[in-house]
């Protein structure tokens, strides 16, 4: 009885096996480019907010170097030495120079258009031009430059240290109206707080940054110590 050779089945692959390996590439492609996309995105807003940290660490930086000259009653006498509400912070420092008398200075914080920005006044020596100097300070004014400090800035707060506990920071009061600070034409109006701040010692500032991408906002808040009044 004789037997009939075995054919061999032929090479290659078949259009249904073509179509099931094409869509399995397929599905791997577009899951291996959302892993993709998802990790520069997320990459994006790190960096963003890397960023935004270590500008608003600037600021901090800077800030207590100018706290740690703020004036006090020996120097500017009843004069308020520190106002601030959500988008500003007003202060008097002194201006020690090597071989100069001391002078005194205004110092704003400022935000602007969600730019935290920094004037200085010149310094002076005279009461009569730190209350002008105060006024445009708190109207915003004068020909100061500013100096930009941090982007992406929402709003700030202020606490001092008084009494045992965190109080509200004194806010300016008629600013710009000309009442007085010193009850004299053309100075600013004391500023009304919650308790007569004459004493702090410490002060809490607090940024709240504007959200980036995905991310939600962050508040970065530093304590810094001041000398009483």
């Amino acid at each position: 009885m004789m037997m009939r050779p075995v054919q061999d089945r032929p090479h290659g692959f078949t259009l249904v096996e073509l179509l099931v390996a094409i869509t399995i590439l397929a599905f791997i492609a577009v899951m291996s480019w959302r892993g993709l996309d998802g990790i520069v995105r997320s990459r994006q807003a790190l960096t963003a907010q890397m960023d935004q940290t270590r500008g608003a660490q600037l600021a901090f930086a800077q800030l207590q170097n100018d706290l740690e000259q703020l004036s006090d009653k020996t120097v500017i006498g009843d004069r308020p030495r520190l106002v601030a509400d959500e988008t500003s912070m007003v202060f008097i420092r002194n201006v020690l120079a090597e071989g100069e008398p001391s002078r005194v200075q205004t110092v704003s914080y400022r935000i602007r258009d969600s730019v935290l920005i920094r004037k200085e006044s010149v310094a002076t020596r005279d009461l009569r031009q730190l209350d002008m100097l105060w006024q445009a300070a708190l109207a915003d004014t004068g020909p100061a430059p500013a100096v930009a400090l941090q982007n992406g800035v929402a709003k700030m707060t202020s606490r001092v240290w008084e009494a045992g506990g965190w109080q509200p920071a004194p806010v300016p009061a008629n600013a710009g109206t000309g009442a007085g600070l010193t009850g004299g034409p053309g100075a600013v109006a004391a500023p009304q707080a919650p308790l007569q701040q004459t004493g702090f010692t410490g002060i809490e500032w607090t940024l709240q940054l504007q959200s980036q991408g995905e991310s939600p906002q962050q508040s970065l808040v530093k304590f810094f110590m001041v000398g009483a009044q």
